[in-house]
């Protein structure tokens, strides 16, 4: 069993956790506890962190960081060198003392494109902080941020469009996946 937790980006509706699942074959269950506008803290906060324990799943892959950063409210903001350390920490600690084996996976880079024609990362500082927490706890690592970065780079603005879901407005969502998005 497989626990998926995170913010939108892990959803299976505005990320990357419908293609995850797909990938497995069919002796593993994959469940996904992700929720959109959840941090590093909000999501414990709420009680949904106890719900992965308590479910007991043999492995939880960990992303948080989109939330994390300013400008979502101070109940859900975290500094990455010390509440959002202090987060991933806990969550892999407390894992490891359920029983379950901790995956950390660096929060996946949104699609933000300079004028150079290249991603400009404001995620980097998280995703820094979660490779520096497991090269310290020995824990696995899914590095999401630069791959995605570099699967983004090669598709070009205009193939990212077609990763990316449309917002109400009618312009581009560089943060989430569609469908395709999910699959890729």
């Amino acid at each position: 069993t497989i626990a998926l937790v995170g913010d939108s980006t892990v959803t299976n509706n505005a990320g990357w956790g419908a293609g995850f699942a797909a990938c497995l074959s069919d002796k593993a269950q994959c469940i996904n506890f992700s929720r959109g506008g959840r941090s590093s803290g909000s999501f414990e906060a709420e009680g949904r962190w106890q719900e992965v324990l308590a479910q007991k799943p043999d492995f939880v892959l960990i992303q948080f960081g989109h939330n994390d950063q300013p400008g979502h409210g101070p109940e859900r903001e975290s500094e990455p060198n010390t509440t959002y350390r202090e987060h991933i920490q806990r969550y892999v600690d407390e894992a490891r003392t359920a029983g379950i084996e901790p995956i950390l996976v660096t929060p996946i880079s949104r699609r933000e494109w300079g004028e150079d024609n290249h991603i400009h990362y404001s995620l980097e500082p998280y995703a820094n902080v979660v490779k520096q927490i497991a090269a310290e706890k020995k824990v696995y690592l899914i590095d999401l941020h630069d791959r995605a970065i570099e699967v983004y780079e090669s598709l070009g603005k205009d193939g990212c469009a077609l990763i990316s879901p449309i917002k109400d407005n009618g312009k581009l969502d560089g943060t989430h996946l569609n469908e395709a998005g999910s699959n890729i």
